[in-house]
């Protein structure tokens, strides 16, 4: 299942469109703010997705009954660029589980890539509800690498995988690696174009870069 939260009309839209914006990005607090804010309304919209139970809260001055969440999800991130988007998440999920996976683009002479993992920390996930955050779904690699990996920990009950801007082409590779019952692909905007290095066009440029400076 695919939800474009950008098929409808948002403050979403300015977020991401702040993102894209070559003469704002350069200010990489603002950029950082903007993937966190935008972590926080995916935050939100997935929230209406869980399960929930009926929860007698004490006041003052009697007793409410208030459907609460039934379980916290484990939200996992790609770094770099993930952290300031999975900080969003975890503005909203305050008791949520973390999970981290290193991986990167090896290049070939060709101009060709290849993902290497490097390395994963994770709670147990049997059972647990996964949210799986990438800013950026370009080849879709990463994703489904990061899936496969976060599986050595347990099988979630259902996992959410989200990115801001995604690629046409990562979304179908997605769709044919990953089973479409356990798993629901959230995206703020679709692009047409991906090019040989990995790139999508428009998109917005390397997104650990604009968050947090250049690397060798």
């Amino acid at each position: 299942m695919i939800k474009n939260l950008g098929e409808n009309n948002s403050i979403l839209s300015q977020f991401i469109a702040e993102l894209r914006d070559g003469k704002i990005q350069g200010d990489r607090l603002r950029f950082r703010r903007n993937l966190e804010r935008i972590g926080e309304i995916f935050a939100y919209e997935i929230s209406k997705h869980l399960t929930y139970k009926k929860t007698d809260v004490q006041t003052p001055l009697g007793v409410a009954c208030m459907n609460l969440p039934e379980q916290d999800p484990v939200l996992a991130t790609i770094l770099r660029a993930g952290l300031p988007f999975q900080q969003g998440f975890l503005n909203y999920f305050d008791n949520a589980g973390n999970a981290f996976i290193s991986a990167y683009r090896k290049y070939h002479k060709d101009g060709t890539f290849d993902i290497k993992f490097e390395h994963m920390s994770s709670p147990e996930l049997d059972g647990k509800i996964l949210i799986l955050t990438d800013p950026m779904l370009a080849s879709g690699s990463s994703v489904v690498i990061a899936y496969k990996v976060l599986l050595s920990k347990g099988i979630p009950s259902h996992t959410h995988i989200v990115s801001i801007i995604a690629s046409r082409e990562g979304i179908d590779y997605v769709k044919k690696q990953l089973p479409s019952r356990k798993i629901t692909l959230w995206v703020g905007a679709i692009d047409d174009e991906l090019t040989v290095k990995g790139y999508i066009v428009p998109g917005l440029g390397d997104a650990g870069d604009l968050a947090f400076g250049g690397k060798e």
